[in-house]
């Protein structure tokens, strides 16, 4: 990491409760969304790189990682209320957002609500929520779904479903999942469930500022979404990143910083 580029982290009281957020560098800013069910810190090597140019900061959604849990059910649009709560509360009035997983679809959200605030937008690994998403995930079981048990082994279960999809020779990156999947606790599945309740096909024709598209081939559940997705937004702009896993921003770094930085200045 080079010098000044250290990262800093915050707790700070907004209209959505308390929110917990880190940040690197200063100047024009990008706000980075996680996946269900991470924190900030899926993003802890990428907010050195893009700090270099830009102020970059990435909260834990509602529920999730230090931030309070809501009031009420989780859904989407909960979510991007504590995005701006956020945004409110640090005085950034204008910025680009960049969502991974779960994190696109709030940032989706996000834009489509407050079109005047949001710069640019990535989408990375991210899902297309319509009718025929919700009808396959209505009721199904997600990724993370495990039965709590006195003996611990719904840990090691946890840990299995995740493991097929992590890249082999980097135990470090599931253990950080799971470091924030025990956090969340019987959370762990909220925005999954969200997720599969979204009506995003009602949400994107509002969006009106340039969209990237992140696409991770190695993905078998957001992949697929890509070249639809891509159908929907149809001024966006797309970038795959081989080799690109579901834990893509911590996987990839390097390359995912880049891809954003390139977009953002460009």
């Amino acid at each position: 990491m080079r010098a000044g580029m250290s990262i800093t982290r915050h707790f700070i009281a907004t209209a959505a409760g308390v929110l917990h957020y880190a940040e690197s560098g200063e100047g024009a800013g990008v706000l980075f969304i996680h996946q269900t069910p991470r924190s900030w810190d899926e993003f802890r090597e990428v907010l050195p790189l893009v700090g270099r140019r830009r102020r970059a900061i990435a909260m834990d959604t509602l529920g999730f990682g230090d931030s309070d849990r809501p009031e009420g059910p989780d859904t989407i649009e909960r979510y991007a209320q504590g995005v701006l709560a956020l945004l409110d509360a640090i005085g950034l009035e204008r910025t680009s957002l960049v969502g991974h997983h779960t994190g696109g679809v709030i940032a989706v959200e996000v834009a489509a609500t407050a079109p005047g605030r949001v710069q640019r937008l990535v989408l990375s690994s991210t899902p297309l929520v319509d009718a025929e998403f919700r009808r396959r995930h209505r009721g199904a079981p997600s990724i993370d779904s495990v039965v709590r048990s006195r003996d611990g082994s719904h840990v090691l279960q946890l840990w299995r479903q995740r493991q097929p999809h992590y890249p082999d020779g980097r135990p470090d990156l599931l253990e950080r999942f799971m470091v924030d999947a025990l956090r969340a606790g019987d959370r762990a599945e909220a925005g999954h469930t969200a997720v599969a309740r979204y009506r995003m096909e009602e949400r994107l024709p509002l969006l009106r500022c340039p969209v990237l598209l992140i696409g991770a081939p190695e993905d078998p559940f957001a992949y697929p979404h890509l070249a639809r997705l891509a159908a929907r937004i149809p001024s966006s702009r797309t970038i795959e990143i081989p080799g690109g896993r579901i834990p893509l921003p911590d996987q990839c770094p390097e390359a995912f910083a880049a891809a954003v930085l390139g977009f953002l200045e460009n």
